[in-house]
């Protein structure tokens, strides 16, 4: 049944100043779920991630006190041979009411989390008497500080096999979802409501096999990313209206705390490595928050953040048909040796000001951002034929997965400014329509 069944005509419009809504923040749950980049910030965004390996695995339990040597050991027992090499995902969504539209609340979510676990053989994870979460074997699905529901994928060889993963995960949702009124967003920020600590962005994952590879990896990737951005740009709206962006998310992160964010300059040294990006961690003053006489910390937050795996950063959230585009796009730029050393020539000379001032000014104007004597579009062109080349090479018929961003790239309209080309026509102004458009 499609949306405007559930809440109403299509062509009617739910606006606040037309229906008289209330805009409110959402309840807030009075107890830490889980703490992210977004804490100690006021963000309204939304993302997709892609990763190799499960967030769960990054838990470490210290006896004794962790020295520098320990953080640098950690990092680099990331290594693995290439045969070994995976695909992770983390997705996440924002929920809604039919009816209101307005943001689900932690007993919905509960009551989401149990459904799910009772139809299709989840083993729930309780913190005292509160679900807050689901696991099944190498997958999870986590609550994040804003409410937002995220699957955090199991290590995966194929595309097709990611994406496998993510289509059922939206299944099961959606199944259990309906039957309570309420359904997900594919969007990178919040479009309608005055939300805080919300951040959405899809990630991607990917291994590396020894210090040398990470570090060609994490510079390809922190170049590239802000080609991601614009790709991928899915975020026009705030509190119901136009932003002045086409990626609010992306142009919140360029504006928080740059000791945290950013190009981080230092990846392009030829002193740059495990030791080298633990000293940069250790001298970000950490954010502290206490819960229940626990003390948790936050780090870095950048464009491209190195785990036991690199977690590429810079894309909005989006709809069904262009999740699988995102790990497309990395893995058959990173996990090819041709690809990965042709976007290294490419790149090599771009200057720190010049990736600097893209990271700047993407949020802004997408693939029309002037970049040399051309647009990036152009450059945008060969970073998907790359891609492309990439993942023909690996020999698992997974370039399909990338015809979403050949489409953007070939008319040079951003998911956003077709969104916004909505708005102001076939939507008269109505942001409402955005949740029947993008609904998953």
């Amino acid at each position: 049944m499609a949306l405007a069944s559930r809440i109403g005509s299509s062509s009617q419009c739910f606006c606040p100043e037309i229906r008289g809504l209330e805009t409110r923040r959402a309840n807030r749950m009075s107890w830490a779920l889980h703490v992210d980049c977004a804490a100690g910030r006021k963000l309204r965004r939304r993302a997709v991630v892609v990763a190799a390996s499960p967030p769960t695995e990054d838990a470490v339990v210290a006896a004794e006190p962790l020295t520098r040597e320990d953080l640098v050991g950690y990092l680099s027992s990331g290594c693995k041979p290439k045969e070994n090499w995976r695909i992770g995902t983390e997705h996440e969504k924002f929920g809604f009411e039919f009816g209101s539209l307005r943001p689900i609340k932690y007993e919905q979510i509960a009551d989401l989390l149990y459904g799910l676990a009772e139809r299709f053989d989840w083993e729930k994870v309780m913190e005292g008497e509160h679900i807050i979460g689901l696991k099944q074997g190498k997958q999870s699905i986590s609550l994040e500080p804003g409410g937002q529901f995220e699957l955090s994928g199991a290590p995966l060889e194929t595309l097709h096999q990611t994406c496998a993963e993510v289509n059922s995960h939206l299944y099961q949702v959606k199944a259990v979802a309906e039957e309570m009124g309420i359904g997900f967003l594919g969007i990178g920020f919040q479009p309608k409501w005055a939300l805080k600590d919300i951040p959405i962005m899809p990630k991607v994952n990917l291994d590396f096999s020894s210090e040398s590879d990470m570090i060609r990896k994490f510079r390809a990737g922190l170049a590239l990313q802000p080609i991601a951005t614009a790709l991928f740009a899915n975020s026009p709206f705030t509190e119901g209206k136009p932003n002045g962006y086409l990626s609010m998310r992306s142009h919140i992160w360029s504006d928080t705390d740059n000791n945290r964010t950013g190009m981080l300059p230092f990846v392009f040294d030829d002193s740059f490595g495990f030791e080298q990006y633990v000293d940069y961690a250790l001298d970000v003053p950490m954010y502290f928050i206490y819960r229940k006489k626990n003390i948790l910390t936050v780090l870095e937050c950048p464009s491209v953040r190195l785990k036991r795996y690199l977690e590429m950063r810079g894309a909005d959230g989006g709809p069904w048909r262009r999740l699988c585009a995102l790990p497309a796009l990395w893995v058959g730029l990173l996990y090819d040796e041709v690809s990965l050393q042709n976007v290294l020539d490419m790149t090599a000379d771009w200057t720190q000001e010049e990736r600097q001032m893209l990271r700047n000014k993407v949020p802004k104007t997408g693939l029309k951002t002037p970049f040399r004597d051309g647009l990036l579009k152009h450059v945008a062109e060969d970073v998907i034929k790359l891609a492309k080349d990439g993942l023909e090479r690996r020999g698992y018929k997974e370039t399909g997965f990338l015809n979403a961003l050949s489409e953007v790239v070939r008319t040079g309209v951003t998911p956003a400014e077709q969104l916004l080309e909505l708005y102001h026509g076939k939507w008269a102004q109505c942001v409402d329509h955005v949740y029947e458009e993008l609904l998953y």
